[in-house]
């Protein structure tokens, strides 16, 4: 059985966020130390929620307007 994971329950990896905004591996971390995008860690694992990529894409497009 094959089970669907809604978007925003999504985690994603730090290069995974590095692919869909076109932002370098030390960018991301600036975001994630700075809290701009939030993040948490399983272990030594960093994982971003898939929402909180929309919501900073979504900031920048209304500060940018």
């Amino acid at each position: 059985m094959l089970t669907v994971v809604p978007s925003e329950l999504q985690a994603l990896k730090v290069p995974e966020v590095m692919g869909l905004l076109k932002l370098s591996r030390s960018k991301v971390y600036d975001l994630i130390r700075s809290n701009e995008l939030p993040s948490f860690t399983i272990g030594r694992a960093r994982r971003i929620p898939a929402d909180a990529v929309s919501a900073y894409m979504r900031d920048r497009m209304e500060e940018a307007a």
